[in-house]
């Protein structure tokens, strides 16, 4: 039984032996985790702070101008007398 004879790593080596998993597990946070939560906090930012006569962006690609706000949803302008509802998390972007 060749596998029962070996040595179990205790103290430092054991440390030793969960580096490179450490490791991976920091770089996950630092490249991943972290940005995607930054760009989730701006984009709630954003939603938060839509307002009248905003011109926006749709997830669609609809450009158009913010006539009303509800809770969860707005109603944009497309055009003359043309007039759309969106959900709030299918705006993409605010134009200046």
């Amino acid at each position: 039984m060749f596998f029962l004879e070996a040595e179990v790593p205790v103290g430092g080596q054991m440390l030793g032996l969960f580096m490179p998993f450490i490791v991976v597990l920091v770089v996950f946070y630092f490249m991943l985790i972290r940005p995607q939560q930054k760009q989730q906090k701006q984009r709630k930012a954003m939603l938060d702070a839509l307002k009248k006569g905003d011109r926006i962006v749709t997830i669609g690609g609809i450009y158009g101008e913010i006539t009303a706000l509800k809770e969860d949803y707005v109603t944009v302008k497309v055009a003359d007398k043309v007039e759309i509802k969106v959900s709030r998390s299918g705006i993409n972007s605010v134009l200046s």
